[in-house]
């Protein structure tokens, strides 16, 4: 075999890799691309591209990958497993390295090596892979180049779970990229530190630098511990090629093996299942019944008098609706908010003033959704309404006697009754987006197609995949077992949007009865801009559900109605002049009002309004009120707890350390008097912090502990870096009460 070419092909979960390799093991030919989840299209481009390589000549070949198991035991290849295939071409390539950070599409992982060799990989959450990179970067109007590009001119770090709209795009990308080391590092390391020589693998590492530096600086690695790595995005691949597992085969072999396995796919006849339209003619009834629900227009540029106007500025767009005095929409906006809500907005006010007539004035205007206040503030809108009246206020113009209104945003979804006008129980989903309309984005980007092409194939689909309610980027794996299985893309899209809706009433609102919604049914949001989940919902219900025209905008439409009930006259809204010079200024800075110390993001309007973000209280936003000032309790308690006591200095015994965490709360003065009475210098820990968390979280024995008791870890790490040989933190499952004598 040793005269043999050697060729690995690495079936990734997004992406091909192709590699040939000489006598001299030395990488004479490579491919990446990436397959849209058509696994099979592409992988024949890569075979046809192979064998204009290989020609006549004799070679072995083996692949690897999550989604390659499956092609090989289809058409008869050798497979070898990823991590195997990864470890091989490491022992081979870079002998010296100890620890590898490998990030893929769907999975991350970290293997050591030496004495002890253990390899960690990503269970139920795919957040810190490249999947979750691509969304992010599809929500700021990317790809993961520009990502890389933004987070190289970033200054900022910022919790990503905060309102990350309203600032800088720069720091965004940045950020992503600290969340993706931070959940890595704290996931997988578990107790055994990342250190030695470490080589980071995987296309996402390899591609973008920014992602690989954030590793860098959090790991605390200098250039002698860095295992620089050439084709780090194809070493699974090289694994592959190297390994025992890999057989001689020829060409003819392999076109021989697939037309075989194409044919027999062909001739099975797979049962129909949960089918959404039974023909063309049934389509055509559920189009012609939905088409009713329309909303009274008219148009701007004829209509004299006031309008009112209504503003959504949601997770992922920027919704406007104008209505004239008898409620008809005269004019619209619809658009992503590409990372910046205030810009958007202020476009979408620019091009309604140029719509304008000269009769046509301002008279109130209101908003809603994600960034109600900011808007509102930014551009002093007359008042502000929260999203779910809004969105009843919108139902109720098109039903009045709605019991029931389900509204699938791009990355929230809002459940709620309706008894007698008035909304009853409300659910929301929390802290997962699946099922929600980026949900089907990114999936049909994962596809190369947009939205409407990839809603559009699930109409004639005959059998959808059930695909289940899980994370997004997971998915992927089950589209691709689901593809290896025979399934089209329009079964995929089926599948998704009968996901969506068993995901918004079976997971979210957790439905036991369908009688409890009533049997006055209204969609919103623009996720029902989709027939296939439109059908969805009326074929797992059994009942006719409403879907208005305007189903993306009425949130907007709502707040347009309650800006004309509002009874405005004339609108302070800022004027086409001020627009046309709006900035805001941004600075973030430490609120010390309290032991939270929040980082407050304050947000400049050139007339002299702010807008904070990041502060959890009044203090961080400069509210509070001087004159009913009282003593901080807790911060009494604090002191009195961690500052009265004072070491005892030339302690003979030397220094000991307490971390300032847990119970420690309540037993420190115990704790201080006998060890300090012992002869010791007791040292604490600092006090807590986001960044006291992140000196410990490498090691985190499990990912299940509580946030303290990571947290704990964190503080043992400042009292290692003080210098500290003596830790003391005792065990105390069981605590004694005092006698009262």
């Amino acid at each position: 075999m040793n005269s043999l070419l050697r060729v690995g092909i690495d079936v990734g979960s997004t992406t091909i890799k192709v590699v040939v390799l000489n006598k001299e093991r030395e990488l004479i030919y490579k491919k990446y691309a990436r397959h849209f989840s058509e696994i099979n299209a592409v992988l024949k481009e890569n075979l046809a591209a192979l064998e204009n390589v290989v020609k006549e000549k004799s070679f072995s070949l083996a692949m690897t990958g999550s989604a390659g198991t499956g092609i090989a035991e289809r058409i008869g290849l050798p497979f070898v497993q990823e991590v195997i295939a990864c470890a091989t071409a490491v022992k081979e390539l870079i002998p010296h390295t100890d620890t590898v950070v490998e990030l893929g599409g769907e999975d991350a992982k970290v293997t050591y090596f030496g004495e002890a060799p253990e390899q960690r990989m990503n269970g139920v959450c795919a957040g810190g892979t490249g999947s979750f990179i691509d969304q992010m970067a599809s929500l700021l109007s990317t790809d993961a180049p520009g990502l890389n590009a933004l987070a190289a001119k970033g200054n900022e770090i910022y919790t990503i779970a905060s309102r990350c709209g309203v600032f800088a795009k720069t720091d965004i990308a940045l950020s992503i990229f600290q969340a993706v080391v931070n959940q890595t590092i704290s996931n997988l390391a578990q107790g055994r530190p990342i250190d030695g020589h470490v080589a980071f693998l995987g296309g996402p590492l390899h591609f973008l630098p920014e992602l690989k530096k954030r590793f860098i600086e959090t790991l605390k690695l200098d250039k002698e511990h860095i295992v620089e790595v050439q084709d780090g995005n194809y070493f699974v691949a090289v694994g592959a090629a190297l390994g025992e597992e890999a057989k001689p085969v020829t060409m003819e072999q392999i076109h021989t093996s697939i037309a075989k396995t194409e044919q027999e796919n062909a001739s099975q006849k797979r049962e129909a299942g949960f089918v959404l339209f039974e023909n063309q003619e049934a389509y055509a009834e559920f189009k012609a019944r939905h088409d009713k629900d329309k909303v009274p227009q008219a148009q701007l540029s004829e209509y004299h008098g006031p309008v009112y106007v209504g503003i959504d500025a949601g997770s992922t767009t920027a919704k406007l609706a104008v209505i004239g005095s008898n409620k008809e929409l005269l004019y619209t906006s619809y658009g992503s908010n590409h990372g910046s809500p205030l810009q958007t907005v202020i476009g979408e006010l620019k091009e309604l003033y140029k719509a304008m007539n000269k009769d046509t004035y301002i008279a109130s205007v209101f908003t809603t959704g994600y960034g109600e206040a900011i808007v509102k503030a930014a551009f002093h809108a007359d008042d502000g309404e929260v999203e779910t009246f809004a969105h009843l206020r919108a139902a109720q113009e098109f039903c009045p006697d709605v019991s029931f209104v389900l509204d699938i945003g791009g990355q929230d979804m809002k459940c709620f009754y309706v008894h007698k006008g008035s909304i009853g129980s409300i659910i929301l989903n929390e802290a997962c987006s699946a099922g929600c309309g980026s949900f089907i984005e990114n999936f049909a980007q994962s596809l190369n197609m947009t939205a409407g092409e990839f809603a559009a194939k699930a109409l004639t689909s005959q059998a959808p995949v059930d695909l289940g309610t899980r994370c997004t980027v997971f998915m992927n794996s089950k589209v691709k077992q689901a593809q290896k299985d025979g399934a089209e893309v329009g079964d995929i899209s089926a599948g998704i949007a009968l996901s969506v809706i068993k995901n918004a009433l079976f997971k979210v609102m957790q439905l036991k009865d369908v009688s409890t919604l009533g049997d006055h049914i209204v969609v919103q949001g623009g996720t029902f801009y989709n027939d296939a989940v439109l059908r969805s919902m009326e074929l797992l219900l059994g009942k006719h559900v409403i879907r208005p025209d305007i189903a993306g905008l009425m949130g907007a439409y709502g707040a347009a109605i309650l800006a004309l009930e509002s009874g405005g006259i004339r609108s302070e809204l800022l004027p086409p002049e001020q627009l046309e010079s709006f900035s805001v200024k941004t600075k973030s800075f430490r609120c010390h009002g309290c032991g939270n110390a929040c980082l407050v993001t304050v947000q400049n309007f050139p007339d002299g309004g702010r807008y904070f973000t990041g502060n959890r209280c009044e203090r961080g936003a400069g509210k509070e009120k001087q004159a009913a000032k009282v003593q901080n309790i807790y911060r009494f308690k604090y002191d009195r707890l961690f500052n009265y006591y004072q070491p005892l200095q030339a302690a003979p015994r030397g220094k000991i350390g307490i971390p300032r965490v847990l119970n420690m709360y309540e037993d420190y003065p115990f704790w201080f008097t006998l060890l300090t009475r012992l002869g010791y210098e007791v040292v604490l820990s600092g006090e807590s912090s986001a960044h006291m968390y992140y000196k410990g979280m490498d090691t985190v024995p499990s990912d299940s502990l509580c946030y303290p008791a990571k947290l704990a870890h964190g503080h043992i790490m400042d009292l290692v870096e003080k210098g500290l040989k003596k830790i003391f933190y005792p065990c105390l499952p069981y605590n004694m009460e005092d006698e009262e004598n």
